[in-house]
């Protein structure tokens, strides 16, 4: 079986909207699919149709969510030596074209959201910066092109 590198905050993140599509959504979405059976011929029953999808998609979610949680590698970061760059650490890098300086944690796929400087371990950059340390640096392929980014900082988030 695959393990999902995890944060416990990713964890616990994962483990909270499961009980809320369980407990919330799943008896919302049984409600209209019972209220669009009410209307008569389900086979013409546009109500029908989308409550029955809304349905496939939130049981989707439900089984995934709970293969992710089953198979959760937690990675406790503040149990981590900074000595490399590995996942659930905190990095900060200077683009050398540009001298922007950016701060990332390396988090597991769910967990990753760039507007809160959190990265996919599965990145581009991310792969790029494990097993790094300070003053290495890194050539990564970004959208923007080709980028060397110099590793200045590698703590605990």
């Amino acid at each position: 079986m695959t393990k999902y590198p995890i944060t416990p905050e990713g964890l616990k993140t994962l483990q909270e909207e499961f009980k809320r599509l369980k407990s919330v959504e799943r008896p919302k979405v049984i409600e209209s699919i019972a209220e669009a059976r009410g209307h008569g011929d389900i086979s013409e029953n546009a109500e029908y149709d989308a409550a029955k999808e809304q349905q496939a998609f939130l049981e989707k979610r439900i089984r995934d969510l709970e293969n992710k949680i089953a198979n959760a590698d937690v990675v406790d970061p503040a149990a981590m030596s900074t000595d490399r760059v590995v996942f659930g650490l905190q990095v900060t890098v200077q683009d050398l074209d540009s001298g922007e300086e950016v701060s990332y944690q390396i988090v597991g796929e769910d967990e990753a959201d760039i507007s809160a400087q959190r990265i996919s371990v599965s990145s581009p950059v991310a792969r790029a910066l494990i097993g790094k340390t300070v003053g290495e640096v890194v050539q990564v392929q970004i959208p923007r092109g080709m980028r060397e980014l110099e590793i200045l900082d590698i703590s605990n988030p």
